[in-house]
């Protein structure tokens, strides 16, 4: 559970954590400054935005998410802030990005505290729900439409290569037995049950690697970030910066390369930055979080 619904009394709803990972890094990495124009293409709870508005005086920023339920969260904790903020709904990668016009640009791939904590939107295999991982509830493939629908080669596929899972065809098989599952919990289950017995316990879940497998094939992730890598920089001022957190080894590895490629940046970071010890104690989730900062070249 996230620190900031740790403490709330057992009968309110999860709310979008505010506690934004790495926050000195990005405001930093942004280089924020007074009247500068920026983007927040992963909204959240706002917490990242918050950070960027407090940080210079006459900021402006332009806040996107896919999930309505974000939005909304957002406009609530920057209501402070309304009158420099726009907020659209939109996923980043189909985003309509203005030429030369953002200063900074940030972009948090972290699943949110929220999606996780939120038993009925299918994230987690800690609450029982339908197999569900939209995080635009517009579109109409879930969860559950590819596990009970793809053939079983198929799943072994993208259970390897979205969730780096070594047993995915065992999994893949056992799953295409178990069928038609439709529910969170008795997805883990199923994935439990083919783990060789020392591993059950262990410190990660057996079912976490097949569930983030599951969660970038139905809403495109890796897909929609190579995009937004690929578009974003025109977005950018001369001088202007990009900031990308991701989460995990696919992610970072394709920040990476994208930022690298670019011939219209000049990468900051060598290595990622990452969270000191402190931080972590303080926001669990930052753990596994790696930022990097590319900088938009003046073109000669």
């Amino acid at each position: 559970m996230n620190s900031h619904s740790a403490d709330l009394p057992a009968t309110e709803e999860p709310t979008f954590s505010h506690l934004p990972v790495l926050p000195q890094a990005v405001i930093t990495g942004l280089a924020v400054r007074a009247g500068g124009n920026y983007l927040d293409a992963t909204v959240g709870g706002g917490g990242h935005s918050r950070l960027i508005l407090a940080a210079a005086p006459d900021i402006r920023l332009t806040a996107i998410d896919q999930d309505e339920d974000a939005l909304n969260a957002a406009k609530k904790e920057l209501a402070d802030f309304s009158e420099q903020i726009k907020f659209i709904r939109s996923n980043f990668a189909t985003y309509q990005f203005p030429a030369g016009c953002f200063d900074g640009i940030l972009a948090d791939l972290g699943v949110s505290s929220y999606h996780l904590d939120t038993p009925e939107r299918g994230f987690s295999f800690r609450h029982t729900a339908s197999l569900d991982m939209r995080m635009d509830q517009r579109q109409s493939l879930t969860a559950a439409d590819v596990i009970n629908e793809w053939d079983e080669a198929k799943l072994a596929d993208i259970f390897f290569k979205y969730g780096e899972e070594r047993l995915s065809r065992r999994i893949a098989k056992r799953i295409v037995e178990k069928r038609p599952l439709h529910t969170t919990t008795e997805l883990a289950e199923a994935i439990a049950l083919c783990v060789p017995p020392k591993y059950r316990y262990g410190r990660i879940h057996p079912a976490t690697r097949v569930f983030q497998a599951l969660r970038i094939v139905v809403n495109d992730e890796l897909k929609s970030l190579e995009t937004f890598v690929e578009k974003a920089p025109n977005a950018l001022v001369p001088g202007g910066r990009i900031v990308i957190i991701s989460f995990h080894s696919l992610e970072d590895r394709l920040v990476k390369h994208s930022l690298r490629n670019s011939p219209l940046l000049k990468v900051l970071t060598k290595k990622p930055i990452i969270a000191t010890e402190e931080e972590i104690a303080h926001n669990p989730r930052s753990r596994s979080a790696k930022l990097r900062i590319a900088e938009r070249v003046v073109s000669g």
